[in-house]
């Protein structure tokens, strides 16, 4: 049995942290007979570059044949000035959308070896091990209708729509609740339903699913009190769930606490967990082709790709087993670098992986 996997690079620090990914993704397939075949596409900046569309034809029919999908990081300022609808971000945006990859799952997993990177006190976040499931393909990132117009007075408005069907949320919610019985059996919702209709229908949608998961303890949050206790107490939290612009500003918060965003993977599933592997950070326009970007989060989202969409979950934690070992040796990229660590760059980070594999 083959699987088929979908790598796009996409843009500045992108095609550098996905080769040593690549190379780690190589290296299980080796050994665990994975039967995994790997073929390239183009998204984002470099897929408008060459085809003058951000998610070329192409690329969405290859995506869709696909078992799982591996992406670097679109954008950067070298398109800014290009039409809104052309822009990178928008072939991501739209490709999660065609391909319905409605749940982000972001893990804010404290390294030990990293605690002293991280913003807050090590007491604080020694042990942290957060979930977050964020609605991907709803929200007001996606709702209709949107844009800016110019008023009878001549002054400009911009204007968004922030809507959620039951269905979405439903489903969503599901996620969330089979994924926290696998762990602490914890689930906090996110919302800000004292000011938002829309978040009214979550927490009530959110409340209908729980007896279903009797097992399972339901809390809820309003999202600037959520972010609150993210910093103040983080590791009172299991998984948390919300949609999908409140999980894109807490799930970057979250990664503070672990030291770096460059640490932190990400998984974005549609219904069957077919899905799009991803590190959770940008593409880096300022260190690009430096190579000082940090390939774990990348290499993380391999490991991801592999327990959640190709059933391979001895490959997966032999890769955060090798990450770990990595980290264990003092080695360091600028971004989790401090005094009396060995500070390596992009390549000699993820050989150094492939290294502890074949050393299994």
């Amino acid at each position: 049995m083959t699987h088929k996997v979908l790598v796009l690079p996409g843009d500045y620090i992108g095609p550098e942290i996905v080769t040593e990914a690549e190379k780690v993704l190589a290296q299980v397939n080796e050994q665990f007979g994975l039967g995994v075949e790997v073929e390239h596409g183009l998204l984002g900046g470099a897929a408008l570059d060459v085809h003058g569309v951000p998610m070329p034809e192409q690329t969405l029919r290859d995506a869709r044949a696909a078992d799982a999908i591996l992406l670097g990081a679109v954008g950067g300022p070298k398109w800014d000035s290009v039409a809104r609808e052309l822009r990178p971000e928008r072939g991501l945006l739209g490709i999660r959308s065609e391909l319905e990859l409605f749940g982000n799952l972001r893990p804010a997993i404290l390294y030990p070896q990293l605690a002293s990177a991280s913003s807050l006190k090590p007491e604080i976040v020694a042990g942290l091990d957060i979930l977050i499931v964020r609605e991907l393909t709803g929200g007001i990132y996606f709702g209709e209708p949107r844009g800016i117009r110019t008023l009878e007075n001549g002054e400009r408005e911009g204007f968004n729509t922030y809507v959620y069907r039951e269905s979405e949320i439903e489903r969503i919610a599901h996620l969330a609740f089979s994924l926290a019985r696998k762990r602490d059996k914890r689930v906090c919702s996110v919302d800000k339903s004292n000011v938002l209709e829309v978040t009214v229908l979550w927490r009530e949608v959110l409340e209908s699913i729980a007896p279903k998961y009797p097992d399972v303890e339901l809390s809820h949050l309003y999202v600037d009190n959520a972010a609150m206790q993210l910093v103040m107490a983080p590791k009172q939290f299991d998984v948390i769930v919300t949609g999908n612009m409140f999980g894109d500003i807490l799930s970057d918060a979250a990664a503070m606490l672990t030291g770096s965003i460059g640490m932190l993977p990400s998984a974005s599933l549609d219904k069957d967990g077919r899905g799009m592997y991803e590190p959770c950070h940008g593409s880096a326009p300022d260190i690009a082709g430096q190579g000082k970007a940090n390939p774990l989060a990348t290499i993380l989202s391999v490991a991801m790709m592999l327990r959640y969409t190709l059933a391979a979950p001895e490959a997966a934690t032999a890769i955060e087993t090798a990450v770990s070992a990595v980290l264990d040796a003092g080695l360091r990229t600028p971004d989790i670098h401090t005094q009396g660590d060995r500070l390596v760059g992009t390549v000699e980070m993820g050989e150094a992986v492939v290294t502890q594999l074949r050393s299994r």
